[in-house]
């Protein structure tokens, strides 16, 4: 019934649910597949594709890390071609002259700065050939990342999955609690499981197509055509890595992607519309492996497709334990809710959510981390891909899952065998062990029960150890967003149809109140754990730096130097506020930003568009436009919507059209009336050390509160400029 009322009919061919531009995109056929469980086998596969390739190679990730090992032990040793990816694409390069190799990354925001490879462009273009292009990513949404993991080579192979060549993914299908080569270029990490898929025949064209259209959006150097050395047939590509035969042959499948607003790109939620679609079909089995399970719409589809079906039954398996207050607020909290509707009216027995632990016979035991996303239906859908099920890879991350269909017995029996071969992993047991549980009237509760003492187990998952869910709500709304934090203007027919984020003002607010959390709590910190943080010796501080002759001509030099080290210009600030009081403090910090400002405007002059973009990549587009036809005024909207960094700005106005008198003038305009509200809160600051009392608790307060109207004000006056020339352009 449930069914029917989809408009979807149950078929002996399943890969009549594929409706493309619908719930997925392309439909297609993969001619030979095998899923690559596990860090250890993806690199070692992706190595021996990379050392065969002879056209092309493009990586889209999250990540691509030129750090990383591919691989490990022996096989690293004795390997004809290196085995850290940086290296071993710079051999291929320089082997084949007229390969063209294709790097897309996301050009991160600071939440991951402490995860990620920095001035990954630049390190790539100093490590690779001229025939290895990188760009950065920089057109997903304000919240959004660039999702999508995808490999391909010569147009006739693709990978695709969970997995990027990143920090801490690679492990074992073991997943020992001790292993010694489980470690990367931040030090060890502890066991981790995903899961890629790969796959050739025609659905290798639609991958090839689709890093092809992420790459030419973004980038001057447009790609090569897509131009698979031999035919479609049935034979396996020269690319194929050798030591990974073919597990699943001649399966229907689709691509579903997610694709957020960005830069005039119409959205699609082809992964949500997929997964709704799919979850209504069950009437068995239901598996998931996931990273986070935070979207509520899919709890409550599979709660109403529990409770349509007498006999389904669903398994989730996920990590156990966050890493930080952001996942335990934003994703663990979640997943508190999300449990609560799947379970709600269904017995105990039929549902479970879990997390795979492990003790070794020293009795030392450990988590597995689950990174992969893996759902399948029954013994008629595989989805293998990157999206999680949480609200941003549902509508704000960009993602693409590849959807297998069993329409014949053999393309069923390869699915379920993958579903076998993952659930053996993760309960300690073997393939054939799992194939005689599911052969019985209850397979989820023996999946659960009779697990070996030593080795892997599922055991069901307690998030509430971990939170209490105070915090939820502004963690979820900046970790797990639906929408943009801050939504891009947006035109149609040359009128502004859509702006701004009902959610940001709510935001704000809470990033205000957190600040001065935070900022109380460290005064609180540091006046008992610091011995030498007294007043008398800030007092005789504050006394020694003031009243000399070398006051301006310091504070230009710092200025000068943290522009140089893009050390950011509001930390800088109100330290000098703090120092010289709300008067001269503001004075002193705006002589020293212009001065700044105008020795990285003469040093972008020098450097010129070549060497700027080479450094910066697409953010110089982004400033540049921002600089066209801007004048004065432009200029002060710039500095109060801060687009780029500080430093950033000023290098690039030095390619721009305009000219230096103008560039300082609305720099001082957009730079001034925050400077002043940074004096009174950097003053403040410094008295709360040199005299802690309610009255200058109050004027901190006051202080903060006037930056923050300071702020509202200006965004005020930027938003309605902007608007303004949206309209008349």
């Amino acid at each position: 019934m449930l069914n029917e009322q989809k408009g979807i009919s149950m078929t002996n061919n399943a890969s009549a649910l594929f409706k493309e531009n619908e719930n997925c995109w392309k439909t297609s056929q993969a001619t030979h597949a095998t899923p690559l469980i596990d860090g250890e086998n993806y690199y070692r596969a992706l190595h021996s594709a990379i050392c065969k390739a002879k056209h092309s190679i493009f990586i889209v990730g999250w990540d691509i890390d030129s750090r990383i090992r591919l691989l490990r032990g022996e096989e690293e040793k004795n390997a004809s071609a290196p085995s850290v990816i940086s290296e071993l694409l710079k051999w291929k390069a320089e082997q084949h002259q007229d390969i063209k190799i294709y790097l897309l990354r996301w050009d991160s925001s600071l939440a991951f700065f402490s995860q990620r490879e920095m001035w990954a462009k630049e390190v790539w273009d100093n490590k690779t050939p001229d025939n290895v292009e990188t760009a950065l990513d920089s057109t997903i949404p304000m919240g959004g990342s660039q999702h999508q993991k995808i490999v391909v080579i010569d147009d006739e192979i693709a990978f695709s999955g969970g997995m990027d060549v990143s920090t801490n993914r690679w492990d074992t299908r073991e997943h020992l609690v001790e292993q010694p080569e489980r470690v990367g270029p931040d030090g060890p990490h502890g066991p981790l499981h995903d899961v890629q898929i790969l796959t050739s025949g025609p659905i290798v064209k639609s991958f090839a197509h689709l890093v092809r259209w992420r790459w030419n959006r973004i980038s001057e150097k447009k790609a090569i055509d897509y131009s698979p050395i031999q035919d479609q047939s049935n034979a396996l590509p020269a690319s194929w890595p050798g030591d990974f035969p073919p597990t699943m042959n001649n399966l229907p499948c689709a691509v579903a992607r997610t694709i957020p607003f960005m830069d005039g790109v119409e959205p699609v939620q082809e992964v949500r519309r997929m997964l709704l679609d799919l979850i209504a079909q069950a009437q068995h089995f239901i598996f998931i492996e996931n990273q986070f399970t935070t979207r509520q719409e899919i709890a409550e589809a599979l709660n109403k497709r529990l409770k349509a079906c007498p006999d389904l039954q669903v398994i989730v398996v996920s990590s156990y334990e966050p890493k930080g207050k952001f996942e335990s607020e934003a994703y663990w909290a979640s997943r508190i809710d999300f449990k609560r509707i799947l379970e709600n009216g269904i017995e105990s027995e039929r549902v479970k959510i879990t997390y795979s632990t492990v003790t070794n016979e020293q009795g030392k035991s450990t988590q597995k981390r689950v990174h992969s996303k893996v759902m399948s239906i029954d013994d008629r859908y595989l989805v293998i891909g990157s999206s999680n099920i949480s609200n941003r890879s549902m509508s704000l991350d960009t993602e693409v899952d590849l959807v297998f269909a069993g329409d014949c017995e053999q393309n069923k029996k390869d699915i379920t065998r993958v579903r076998h071969d993952l659930l053996a992993e993760h309960t300690g047991r073997s393939i054939e062990q799992v194939e005689k549980i599911f052969a019985s009237d209850d397979p989820l509760n023996r999946l659960l029960s009779d697990q070996a003492e030593y080795g892997y187990q599922l055991a069901e998952v307690s998030d509430e150890q971990f939170t209490n869910k105070a915090w939820q709500p502004v963690f979820s709304s900046l970790s797990d967003p639906e929408k943009p934090l801050i939504a891009p203007i947006q035109m149609s027919s040359g009128k502004v149809v859509g702006v701004g984020n009902p959610k940001q003002k709510t935001i704000v607010f809470m990033l205000v109140a957190l600040l001065v959390l935070v900022l109380g709590g460290l005064v609180y910190w540091a006046s008992h754990s610091i011995p030498w943080l007294t007043a008398e010796n800030l007092e005789q501080f504050l006394e020694d730096t003031k009243g000399t002759m070398w006051v301006i001509p310091t504070i230009c030099i710092i200025y000068v130097i943290a522009g140089l080290v893009f050390f950011p210009v509001t930390v800088l600030s109100l330290a000098v506020a703090a120092v010289y009081g709300p008067i001269w403090g503001p004075i002193y910090g705006m002589l020293g930003a212009l001065i700044s400002s105008a020795t990285l405007f003469g040093l972008g002059h020098i450097m010129g568009e070549r060497g700027l973009r080479k450094m910066g990549g697409a953010k110089i587009q982004a400033v540049d436009d921002k600089f066209k036809d801007s004048g004065i005024v432009g200029v002060a909207v710039i500095r109060l919507i801060p687009i780029a960094p500080f430093s950033l700005v000023n290098l690039v106005a030095g390619i721009s059209s305009i000219g230096l008198i103008q560039f300082l003038a609305g720099t001082f305009l957009g730079m001034f009336p925050p400077m002043i509200a940074k004096g009174l809160v950097g003053d403040s600051l410094s008295k709360i050390f040199t005299n802690p009392s309610p009255e200058t608790i109050g004027y901190l307060a006051l202080g903060i509160g006037f930056w923050a109207l300071m702020i509202f004000v200006c965004q005020k006056l930027a938003r309605m400029y902007q608007l303004k020339k949206a309209q008349a352009s």
